[in-house]
């Protein structure tokens, strides 16, 4: 993966709080692997919604429970299939590798999202 993961550390020793972009299902199989709950947002090149999530999606990485990872169906179209993606943004939260949560309706706030994550951390 080229971005660290919010569990690895800067070189000054903080923590880094962003999502993390999946560039293929390896980098999916690796993330599964290292986290129990992941936040997988599915976009595409051009989608307006994706970009104004972006903001969203780093506000939730700093302040939730878990790992935020985005990545772009059009160039993981395995990884999208696998999902059944059918629209873009498309949401998923993973607990264990299990999806137990969807969210596939168009822009989410942080706080739907913190909420959806803190919720099924809990579990």
């Amino acid at each position: 993966m080229s971005e660290p993961t919010p569990s690895e550390l800067t070189g000054d020793g903080r923590a880094t709080h962003k999502p993390v972009q999946l560039h293929d299902v390896a980098d999916y199989d690796d993330l599964l692997d290292a986290h129990d709950l992941v936040l997988l947002e599915f976009v595409t090149s051009g989608c307006g919604i994706c970009a104004s999530m972006e903001p969203v999606l780093t506000g939730v990485a700093r302040s939730a429970p878990g790992v935020v990872a985005t990545v772009n169906a059009g160039l993981v179209p395995d990884l999208a299939a696998e999902f059944g993606v059918q629209s873009v943004p498309t949401l998923v939260v993973l607990r264990d590798g299990d999806e137990v949560a969807r969210l596939d309706d168009g822009f989410q706030s942080t706080e739907t999202l913190v909420d959806v994550l803190e919720t099924h951390a809990a579990h």
